[in-house]
């Protein structure tokens, strides 16, 4: 979906809460990072045992 298509799917008002809204969340934290990253790293891949 094009950043246009978004727009007038939702429109301005919606789009302007939402990035309020992810302005207020706290950063996430180191761990939170490094799984993720094993996520995304490997989508679709075997789990690990480190990771489970």
């Amino acid at each position: 979906m094009t950043h246009e298509e978004r727009r007038a799917l939702l429109g301005n008002e919606v789009i302007e809460r939402i990035r309020k809204r992810v302005a207020e969340a706290p950063d996430p934290s180191p761990e939170l990072v490094e799984k993720l990253r094993r996520i995304f790293a490997r989508p679709g891949g075997t789990i690990l045992e480190s990771d489970r």
